[in-house]
């Protein structure tokens, strides 16, 4: 009996003893749920209410810094720009700034250039960082992306520049003609001669005038609000019209070859857009063809429907017999105002601007341009437009999007089966 009570007294106490560690592993366990993590503490716990939100939203890249120089808190775009990197600021200037920030309370601001990830080219990003105190143990840092601004301000000064240096050189030669009319006023010869010479200098300047105005159009205007279905025989119509007179001085065959879609009438391409953009951007291509061929020799205008996993595009494309392109040239030529022989250009009239019109447009109405050209041989530029069904379609449903299509590997007489030749 005796053992029996002795045994259970054992039992009960055994009982209670687990009772009692089993409620001190629960409220153990409750605790440490409670305890903030490393985590929390570098986010929600440091960070003064609605901080975090506010560097959500922001388009600057933004890290947050303790008082150890840790990265608290950092956006994704701060990651991109590679400004954070195992948990620390990898910029030396940056981490500088915050450290005197964080001793005296100042705000600071600083541009650099950091070498850019993941190229060997030495290509440089411009940016502007900011320091600011966040509260008593924080440091803010946001920082703004300029190298797309400092691009455009470039793009800018060099073309101010360019369009002083081409208006400069018009104006200075009417000026000079003029005296020297005025010189020659009773040799009616000289007169003649030098009259003849100022109309040249004014055509050439009136032509500048004209396609800087072209190109602030194209840059500036949708092609889609004024946009109708556009056939492609009457645009090569109208570039073979326009430059009749120069192919016939220089006795240069013009000969178009455009291909119907099968079962359909002729003149069964179309393309939707702005029809005077297209109108000049083929014909500045065809102008450039003849321009730039010798005597005797033949442009062609070719089209067809060609198939793209996009949807049908309409391809043209303009063929010279020319003294064709560099391959260090093919780069620039789409360049506002760049020549590959200036001389040449100044002999023709050329103002450097006709390509990058050629450019902007087709850009803007969703396409493509490509060139084929060797030296020697001659040159084929090919625009390639959405047809209109699909582009109308596609404009419709996403308004401002631009297509992007491969270039293409073109012989310069390939496009030109069974040439029609126009007197």
């Amino acid at each position: 009996m005796d053992v029996n009570a002795a045994v259970a007294a054992a039992a009960a106490i055994a009982g209670v003893l687990t009772g009692v560690i089993a409620m001190l592993a629960f409220r153990w366990s409750e605790r440490e749920q409670k305890r903030p993590t490393r985590t929390s503490l570098h986010t929600d716990a440091v960070l003064p209410p609605g901080v975090d939100t506010v560097l959500s939203v922001l388009r600057s890249s933004a890290v947050v810094l303790d008082e150890a120089d840790a990265v608290v808190k950092a956006s994704s775009a701060a990651y991109a720009l590679g400004l954070v990197r195992g948990g620390k600021l990898a910029v030396e200037p940056m981490l500088q700034m915050a450290r005197d920030t964080r001793r005296d309370g100042e705000i600071r601001q600083v541009e650099l250039d950091l070498p850019r990830r993941g190229t060997g080219r030495g290509e440089a990003l411009a940016v502007s960082a900011r320091v600011a105190p966040l509260g008593s143990r924080l440091v803010l840092l946001l920082v703004e992306d300029l190298t797309e601004a400092r691009r455009i301000e470039a793009v800018r000064r060099d073309f101010v520049a360019n369009v002083s240096h081409e208006l400069k050189t018009p104006v200075g030669a009417l000026s000079l003609l003029s005296e020297a009319v005025m010189d020659a006023s009773d040799e009616p010869d000289a007169v003649q001669r030098f009259a003849g010479r100022m109309q040249i200098e004014a055509t050439r300047l009136t032509n500048l005038v004209q396609e800087l105005i072209d190109l602030s159009r194209v840059q500036n205007d949708d092609p889609l609000e004024d946009a109708e279905p556009v056939r492609v025989d009457e645009l090569v119509a109208e570039a073979v019209d326009r430059c009749r007179h120069q192919a016939g001085t220089k006795q240069i065959t013009m000969a178009t070859a455009i291909q119907d879609p099968p079962g359909a009438v002729r003149g069964g391409l179309y393309v939707w857009g702005n029809r005077g953009q297209l109108a000049a951007a083929l014909g500045n291509l065809v102008e450039n063809a003849v321009n730039y061929s010798p005597a005797h020799t033949r442009v062609g205008i070719s089209a067809r429907r060609i198939s793209a996993p996009g949807g049908e595009l309409i391809e043209l494309a303009v063929t010279d017999q020319g003294i064709g392109i560099s391959d260090k040239d093919k780069e620039r030529i789409f360049e506002r105002f760049y020549r590959v022989d200036p001389a040449r250009s100044r002999a023709t009239g050329g103002t450097g601007l006709g390509l990058a019109i050629v450019k902007h447009v087709v850009a803007s109405h969703g396409g493509e341009v490509s060139v084929w050209s060797a030296e020697g041989q001659g040159s084929t530029f090919t625009l390639r437009l959405p047809e209109a069904g699909v582009a109308r379609d596609r404009a419709a449903r996403h308004p401002g999007l631009d297509d992007e299509f491969g270039p293409a590997d073109q012989s310069p007489y390939a496009s030109l089966p069974s040439p029609e030749v126009l007197p």
